[in-house]
């Protein structure tokens, strides 16, 4: 049997990692941003405006998909890929998150989670099993096993029994893998700030042998300080040879400190989520916010040596502060496509750096203290 992932490390520079991840529908550099497509599409972008900004895995939500429009009907339509009309590799998530972030509509047990639809009330259930069922039949390249995210903050003991859940559950979505020669299933590591508890997750998914391995329940309020240690501790209970997902993550610094700590895989709504506010990225660690009233007489690019649609077109701060103030849709979009090709300009940076050996220079550059995370002039 073929196996549908495969993934080699190219250079190392301590704990960080520069790779080669081999997908069906696409060969991805690493590391890797991922951009989010909840509902297999990008808000206020097209798809061949996101493969424009370099972005080659994009991340459909299991938990939306399979309610609207229905994981058989995209099935019908040739799975995600031809659905989306998407040329690269794809990764849906197990719908976890969203169904424990809806707390007063849910129900869990150790069958699964019963809830009601956030569209039109009607109870629900989704388990280990049909979590899965719904990902064989969406089709995307790398899969996620059905998880437990504790809250932050929670109790050692719920954290506890998160874990054990999450490691009985995984076992089941391991059972139910109806498509384990064309789609990769990573296990998700839980166990929140506790050192040991994560051992004890990564341990027991280890042992399952899986393709690769996400790190979830982090950036939920603990900290970048918590979240540091906890990726410390984590990151080598992984396999080498296998690739490393940090779930949900994040700022641009937060990428940077934790692929200085060994993950692989990223992604993160925040990007374009920002952008649809007016807030753009510039580089190290700097933004703009283009509703103020400073960049309604301001003439200028984004940022001159930036290589996305609006940048490189001419686009004028002062003309995106007005799409922005008029609600045109157009703001959005160059807004997000912006965003996203900041991010995959870093990830670009990063790997040349730990390939040429120069990340010791490269950190110190992007945590200068003038770089403070400021708005920009």
């Amino acid at each position: 049997m073929k196996a549908p992932l495969a993934f080699s490390l190219e250079a190392t520079r301590g704990a960080a990692r520069a790779g080669r991840l081999v997908l069906p529908h696409a060969v991805v550099p690493t590391p890797v941003f991922m951009a989010v497509g909840t509902r297999a599409t990008v808000k206020a972008c097209t798809t061949d405006q996101v493969v424009d900004t370099g972005t080659r895995i994009l991340l459909g939500n299991t938990f939306h998909l399979g309610l609207k429009p229905g994981a058989e009907r995209v099935a019908a339509a040739g799975g995600l890929h031809a659905f989306a009309r998407w040329p690269h590799a794809m990764l849906t998530d197990s719908g976890g998150y969203q169904v424990f972030s809806l707390a007063d509509l849910r129900r869990l047990g150790e069958e699964g989670v019963r809830f009601k639809s956030p569209y039109d009330g009607t109870l629900l259930e989704l388990t280990p099993e049909r979590s899965i069922e719904i990902q064989n039949l969406l089709g995307a390249d790398i899969i996620m096993a059905f998880d437990e995210c504790a809250p932050y903050p929670a109790t050692r003991e719920a954290v506890l029994a998160a874990v054990e859940r999450t490691t009985r559950w995984a076992e089941r979505c391991l059972r139910a893998h109806a498509r384990p020669d064309a789609q990769a299933l990573f296990g998700i590591v839980q166990g929140g700030v506790h050192a040991d508890l994560r051992a004890r997750s990564a341990d027991a998914l280890v042992a399952m042998d899986f393709p690769g391995y996400a790190i979830g329940g982090l950036s939920v309020g603990e900290g970048p300080e918590r979240m540091d240690a906890t990726l410390e501790a984590t990151c080598p209970l992984l396999p080498e040879d296998r690739p490393r997902y940090l779930m949900g993550v994040g700022k641009p610094e937060d990428l940077v400190r934790a692929v200085l700590r060994g993950v692989d895989m990223f992604d993160c709504a925040l990007p374009t989520r920002n952008a649809r506010n007016g807030e753009v990225f510039l580089w190290p660690r700097r933004y703009l916010r283009l509703k103020h009233a400073r960049y309604r007489d301001d003439h200028r690019v984004i940022d001159p040596l930036c290589d996305c649609l609006a940048c490189r077109t001419g686009v004028k701060r002062s003309y995106l502060a007005h799409l922005l103030r008029v609600d045109e849709i157009a703001g959005l979009t160059y807004c997000s496509l912006h965003n996203l090709r900041f991010y995959q300009r870093l990830m670009q940076r990063l790997r040349r750096e730990i390939v040429a050996g120069t990340l010791d220079a490269f950190r110190a550059e992007f945590f200068a203290p003038e770089g403070s995370g400021q708005p920009a002039d």
